[in-house]
């Protein structure tokens, strides 16, 4: 039986925590309950939750989907801006939309959550057929899956989604021993302005200390929440997180939180908050109280990678966007979503310009292979590649 549900608690946690195996922590039930618990997501903020799931008939959970009505594009990092004033300009409403996705979140994982024992194709079938069902019947203009694992693509694209294909700049943990091993891997070049970085944060006096979220007190929640908002309202805009979420999300997930504290002496000077799976750093949010040089690629990124190294992850996830990452040793990797139109006319011009787009994005992620740091060209993540 498929059901809307117009909240998370509508289902137990350990049930929806099951769909996801535990290794993803922004699709656990604790992370996305904390944000409708403190007003992050829902009517006020357009991002109105309408998850979709599937129940045997005992009422057992089978499936999900991580659903939201959306009434802007703010927040989702798939930008879909031109297509909305193209639907305004021809006299047609582009909003309310449906988004299957973890809010503010520009992280690949599964969208299609099914009980493992369960014939997962089936299933996944049966999910997306309710979604597009679940989209006529609300007569939305469109239905988008964001960031979605790439074997996914396939049976979206068979559903009559359309993909996207974009890119992104991820680090590889290649069993490197410690972060110097790491080094030998560069250029003679690229490896003196690496440990320059590194040297100049440490002659300014500035040390960093790596804090779970269990180590975070209210006090020092406070000090790193005003860095991280901070950087929202350099930008002129409002945080999409509140402090009251990140203190929920620690106490519900401690071992979830990773934040890079940088200190001069006693006094706390910026701050990198990073969430953690089973097997890769993802890095989110940063601010600083003074503006120090290379402070920001000693915290968002050298500390990450130590980090990764350290605990023996496999990759690090920085975020959308930023080629200075590619002298760092992130590599480009490909990130996709999928897309359904209602409108046919709409649907057929962006078919067109997606397989524009998409070629556009694999000759530019060609280019930037061309700029990374390593004396020899690394094999990129096959799961990526």
């Amino acid at each position: 039986m498929l059901r809307v549900l117009t909240g998370i608690d509508a289902v137990r946690p350990e049930a929806w925590n099951a769909l996801i195996g535990g290794g993803d922590p922004f699709l656990r039930h604790e992370f996305l309950a904390a944000l409708e618990h403190h007003g992050c997501v829902g009517p006020e903020s357009g991002w109105t939750p309408c998850h979709l799931v599937i129940e045997d008939r005992d009422g057992t959970l089978k499936a999900a989907l991580p659903l939201y009505r959306k009434m802007h594009s703010w927040g989702e990092f798939v930008f879909d801006f031109s297509w909305a004033q193209a639907y305004a300009r021809s006299g047609l409403d582009y909003y309310p939309k449906l988004v299957a996705t973890v809010p503010f979140t520009p992280a690949g994982g599964p969208r299609l959550l099914v009980r493992p024992g369960n014939d997962a194709a089936s299933v996944k079938r049966e999910l997306l057929a309710g979604a597009l069902e679940f989209a006529r019947e609300e007569a939305v203009s469109s239905l988008h899956v964001l960031f979605a694992e790439e074997p996914e693509t396939a049976q979206l694209s068979a559903a009559g989604l359309l993909l996207r294909r974009d890119c992104q700049f991820h680090w590889h943990n290649r069993g490197y021993a410690d972060f110097e091993d790491y080094l030998k891997t560069f250029t003679a070049e690229k490896r003196k302005k690496a440990r320059r970085e590194r040297r100049r944060v440490r002659e300014a006096g500035i040390a960093f200390t790596t804090l779970h979220g269990g180590d975070l007190d209210d006090r020092t929640w406070r000090v790193v929440y005003a860095f991280h908002a901070d950087t929202f309202l350099r930008h002129g805009h409002t945080p999409y997180l509140s402090l009251a979420f990140f203190r929920d999300v620690a106490r519900a997930m401690p071992q979830s939180i990773v934040v890079q504290l940088a200190s001069r002496g006693r006094e706390p000077l910026a701050a990198a908050i990073c969430f953690r799976g089973t097997d890769t750093l993802y890095g989110r949010y940063w601010g600083a109280g003074e503006d120090q040089h290379s402070l920001h690629f000693e915290a968002c990124y050298h500390q990450g990678i130590e980090y990764c190294i350290r605990e023996g992850l496999s990759r690090f996830e920085p975020g959308t966007q930023g080629e200075h990452k590619v002298s760092r040793g992130f590599e480009p990797v490909f990130t996709w979503s999928a897309h359904w139109i209602a409108d046919a006319r709409f649907a057929r011009a962006i078919r067109d310009f997606l397989q524009r787009e998409s070629r556009a994005v694999a000759g530019y992620a060609d280019e930037i292979r061309e700029h990374v740091p390593y004396r020899k060209a690394q094999p990129a993540d096959p799961a990526q590649a």
